[in-house]
């Protein structure tokens, strides 16, 4: 059975998407997951994965990672939910897994949670605000939604969990191994282990309209303060020679809000590239505190090839954003919040690289006679941006 069930992508898209939830029986049957309980438990232990442990039970808690063996030994037999984060940088059958929603955009693509509960576990009657695809791994899950409000005047006050208070359901489903729902933002949903189980969260994020402006500003009066000459906004002061005498000191006069309007009327705007490169290197940029695991060593873009014929194929990295943007007859690639302007005879090859995450060596052969396209490659290996299958 297709991922979308009887729908195309684009009736989907234009149906579903952000609008209203989609139940799909049997979606990823074919989906086998990769990781059992026991190895949650043991990624759940690790200093560099990201994991959380909810218990609802005698009252909601929630601790944070990485957990000692007797934190998951001593839990008791229901009521509980182990979450994982990212796990797509920790098992790349995850991160294979995402292409399956290749229909949307690399620039929207979050990452995979997985989640182990008992019998009863729960994180609650919630909202998020991010779309997300939830799969069915082992095990059954009971999975009630509300179009219910969910702002903070309906939540469970003093809860380290936005988990809303007199939750009631409208409409609910059992969830079996590879069936999945999607769940647009602002939709209440609640899902209950009725087993022992696993669950698989594709998540799609979305930028914040005011993270959007304020990064773009921030970029903005960056520029402008690097401008070496006298345009400078960082060595221009506001200045009002020939004042017009006032009568009260307190007041902020109509000719001084005049000049502070113009001055902020006059910022520079940026031209449609501009705002194109800016947001190509912004949406696809390594979060704060997140870097690229480069190689030991670089290598040649001779040695490169060399290794690629041997391993066979080679991986983008799950820690990099792949995304291109082609206007104006121009195609710039942008990875790890970095840009490179392409040719046209690399365009092809570039366009197979961001649309696949792992690429076997006869699809990218036909490109690799290109110097440029090869060099391109090896900066890519060399920023840990990409890597061969044997490592």
């Amino acid at each position: 059975m297709k991922l979308l069930g009887d729908l195309t992508p684009q009736q989907f898209l234009s149906e579903y998407w952000q609008q209203k939830p989609l139940v799909v029986r049997g979606a990823l049957s074919d989906f086998e997951c990769p990781v059992t309980p026991e190895e949650i438990g043991g990624l759940s232990l690790e200093e560099d994965v990201e994991s959380r442990l909810l218990q609802a039970q005698p009252q909601w808690q929630l601790r944070n990672g990485p957990f000692k063996e007797e934190d998951l030994t001593s839990l008791p037999d229901s009521h509980w939910t182990l979450l994982i984060q990212e796990i797509n940088k920790q098992v790349p059958e995850f991160a294979l897994l995402q292409e399956r929603f290749n229909f949307l955009p690399n620039w929207r693509l979050d990452d995979v949670m997985v989640s182990f509960s008992p019998e009863h576990g729960t994180v609650g009657p919630h909202a998020d605000n991010y779309d997300v695809f939830i799969i069915q791994g082992p095990g059954r899950r009971l999975w009630q939604i509300s179009h219910q409000p969910s702002g903070e005047a309906h939540l469970i006050p003093d809860m380290p969990l936005r988990v809303l208070k007199d939750f009631k359901a409208e409409q609910e489903w059992v969830l079996e191994e590879g069936d999945m729902l999607y769940m647009p933002p602002g939709v209440v949903h609640n899902g209950v282990s009725l087993e022992d189980s696993i669950s698989i969260s594709v998540g799609f994020r979305a930028p914040t309209k005011l993270d959007l402006v304020s990064r773009h500003f921030a970029e903005t009066l960056a520029t402008m303060s690097d401008e070496d000459d006298e345009s400078s906004y960082e060595d221009s002061f506001y200045h009002d020679p020939g004042r017009i005498l006032q009568t009260n000191p307190g007041e902020i006069s109509a000719s001084d809000l005049t000049a502070i309007r113009k001055i902020l009327r006059e910022l520079p705007s940026q031209s449609d590239d501009e705002l194109n490169h800016w947001f190509g290197r912004y949406t696809t940029s390594v979060p704060p505190g997140h870097y690229l695991p480069e190689p030991e060593e670089s290598i040649s873009a001779a040695a490169l090839l060399k290794t690629m014929e041997t391993s066979g194929a080679f991986w983008r990295s799950e820690y990099a954003r792949f995304s291109y943007i082609e206007a104006n007859n121009e195609l710039t690639l942008f990875v790890a919040g970095e840009a490179f302007v392409i040719n046209q005879e690399m365009a092809e090859g570039i366009k197979l690289l961001c649309g696949q995450r792992q690429l076997e060596l006869a699809e990218i052969a036909p490109y690799l006679s290109n110097n440029d396209f090869l060099k391109l490659l090896t900066e890519l290996y060399n920023m840990g941006a990409i890597y061969l299958d044997e490592e």
